[in-house]
Parts: structure tokens; sequence; C-alpha cells
């Protein structure tokens, strides 16, 4: 185990500056806190690259999902995550699941699909940061992923944001979900539970975070070849 840990953090440190350098241009705040760069960026570009800034995320998602697993999850546990008392937080939100109801959303809905899930996610992913530091001898390979991951989806709502007023013309976009119907972190559990929680965090993100670049993908698609998207 020490030794696949080891050879996560190797390749963690051998590829940061790329994951750094590839997502760092979808930052669409300026000095002082405006989003004034993004919409000077094409919206053919600009969707170029919130694609790839959700399949980073997509990926850096399954492998600390992955590694957490491995680390502190036993495996007679590993399936209760699917259990009632681990529903993903996003379980109430209208996101299309099926393949038939994906693909008869509009562009609209694809993108407000896409905005849900990424705002649903931004302060839970701030509530994992706090509980992984309380984690004895938890990799600096796992906390460094998870935090580029929280914020990267920042970035992320920024870029996705632009495009909607650049595709739809549209100043804002709003969502229909409670977020304090979402995130409810009064209690701090004990540490069975606390592990169990956030490995449905990181489970329930990792599968999000799918959507959201499949989503994304389709959108793109429509974009370059309307009739022949699967």
């Amino acid at each position: 185990m020490m030794t696949a840990v080891k050879q996560s953090g190797v390749w963690a440190v051998l590829l940061w500056p790329y994951l750094l350098a590839v997502s760092i241009p979808l930052d669409c705040r300026d000095e002082q806190g405006n989003m004034s760069r993004c919409p000077f960026i094409s919206q053919e570009k600009l969707l170029d690259r919130i694609i790839q800034h959700a399949e980073l995320i997509s990926r850096i998602s399954e492998e600390s999902c992955s590694l957490f697993e491995e680390l502190f999850v036993p495996f007679p546990l590993r399936l209760q995550r699917n259990t009632v008392g681990y529903a993903c937080i996003t379980k109430a939100l209208p996101i299309p699941s099926s393949k038939s109801e994906i693909q008869q959303i509009s562009d609209k809905w694809l993108l407000q699909s896409v905005l849900m899930l990424v705002q649903s996610w931004i302060e839970p992913l701030v509530y994992l940061q706090t509980t992984l530091d309380r984690y004895d001898n938890a990799p600096d390979v796992l906390l460094n992923k998870t935090k580029w991951v929280s914020e990267k989806l920042v970035s992320l709502e920024q870029g996705v944001v632009v495009l909607i007023r650049k595709m739809l013309d549209e100043g804002t976009l709003t969502t229909t979900y409670n977020e304090q119907d979402l995130l409810q972190y009064d209690v701090l559990p004990d540490m069975l539970e606390s592990v169990m929680r956030d490995y449905t965090l990181l489970s329930c993100f990792k599968k999000d975070a799918h959507k959201m670049e499949i989503f994304l993908k389709l959108l793109k698609c429509r974009q370059t070849d309307k009739f022949n998207c699967a």
C-alpha cells in the first residue's frame, strides 16, 4: 500500500506543473475580482478550455477517490456508500440521468445542469479539506489533489457562467436547489462515520464530475455535428 502511495506521490509531483499550466487560462477574474478575461475569448475556445478543465477535474477526482478508498476504507464497507444512509448530496437536483433524457434536453438545460452540479459541490469540497486535515497519516498527495480540485471547480464555475452569457445572451442563470438542503454538516461524527461520509462525498463527486464532462462534450458535439451526437 505504501509503495502505491509513494508511486502516486511521484506522479503527482511530475504532473503538477502540467496540470497547473493547462488549467490557469480558464481563470476569468482579473486582479479586482471582475470576470473581465473570459468574455474576450471566442465562444469556441472558451468551450474547449472548459471541457479541458472538466476532464482534468474528473480525472483527479477519480484518482483522489481511489487513493482515499485504498488508504482509509475497509473493504467490507466500500459498498455501503450506495445505501440510503449515504445518498449523494446532489440526488435531489433535477439532473437528467438516462441516455435518452440527456439526448433530448436542450443546450440551455445542459448548461444549467452543469452549473447546478458545479455550484452544489463548491462548499462540500471546502468542507472536505477541513476533515481531511484531521486524518492521521493522510498523504500530501491526497490533500493536494483534493485541494486542487476544490480550487479549480471555482474556476470551472466562472467559465461556465461566462459561456452561458455568450451562448444564451443571459446575464445570470439561476439554479433552483436549496443549498441548505444539500449541505448539512452541523454535528461532528465519530471517525468511522467521518470516513464513510468523506468516502461518499468523494465517490459522488467523482460521478458528478464525469457527468459534467459528458454534458460539456455533448454540447461541443452539438456545435460541430448536431445530427451525429451519441
